[in-house]
């Protein structure tokens, strides 16, 4: 078994703390299909992987220290966005100590991390630039989206500066569970935008949840971006009712190779 990275300096009170979803999104991404997968995809040249919404980092850093085993080289490269400035910071501890243990504890090499920025979703890269996206979406169904409180303030204070208020913190978490109507508010923003940011040989893991409504998710991507994708559920978390709880889809155009 693969070592899940150690997030015990994540400040949970503001960060997303890491849970099944998370979890599933390991698992999945070192499953032997997915592996398979990836390692033929982007044998040359270094792929580019981007998470978005890395919250405390744990499916990042696994990804960058254990990228021998997922991609079957470690020459790819990584990068993080989120919206919380402490879950950035998080995020660039997270994946240094993974990939430091991994080093101490094994002979394989570790993926190039180039660092953490505050974004929203994909907007600080450039068309075509992404090879493999990840996102755990903001998936829960809300009656609203996080408000912004008036005194919020984006970046992480000084040292010596008070901590956030309360509602701070609370709207930092309500970042990362609540999706609006559906709980697909800002993966529907993000979606039909694939086809621009991917590349080629592109693709993208995205975690949805029942009420999401996967389904009809999975059939609407070959409208939304067009002829070539596809969309197929690559990992679940079991079912209740019948239903998948949690489902990782795949995401890619079939065409290119």
């Amino acid at each position: 078994m693969l070592p899940t990275p150690d997030t015990s300096h994540v400040p949970y009170e503001r960060v997303y703390e890491p849970a099944e979803d998370s979890f599933l999104l390991l698992d999945t991404l070192s499953s032997p299909t997915e592996c398979a997968f990836l390692t033929k995809r982007f044998a040359h040249p270094a792929p580019l992987v981007v998470e978005i919404g890395t919250g405390s980092g744990v499916v990042l850093g696994f990804v960058n220290a254990q990228c021998q085993t997922i991609f079957g080289q470690p020459e790819i490269l990584t990068a993080g966005i989120d919206m919380n400035a402490y879950a950035c910071r998080a995020t660039v501890a997270t994946v240094r100590k993974a990939a430091a243990d991994e080093r101490a504890s094994t002979s394989s090499g570790t993926g190039t991390y180039l660092g953490s920025s505050m974004a929203d979703l994909t907007s600080c890269f450039r068309p075509g630039a992404v090879d493999v996206l990840i996102f755990n979406p903001p998936y829960v169904p809300t009656s609203e989206m996080p408000a912004r409180p008036a005194a919020f303030a984006e970046e992480v204070p000084a040292a010596a500066a008070a901590d956030p208020s309360f509602d701070d913190d609370s709207y930092l978490l309500a970042l990362s569970y609540a999706g609006g109507a559906d709980g697909m508010e800002t993966t529907d923003r993000l979606l039909p935008d694939l086809g621009r940011i991917l590349s080629a040989r592109g693709c993208a893991y995205v975690l949805l949840c029942a009420q999401n409504k996967p389904d009809l998710v999975k059939a609407k991507v070959p409208e939304q971006l067009g002829q070539g994708w596809r969309a197929e559920t690559v990992g679940s978390s079991g079912k209740t009712a019948g239903w998948e709880k949690l489902q990782v889809v795949r995401i890619w155009n079939e065409a290119a190779q």
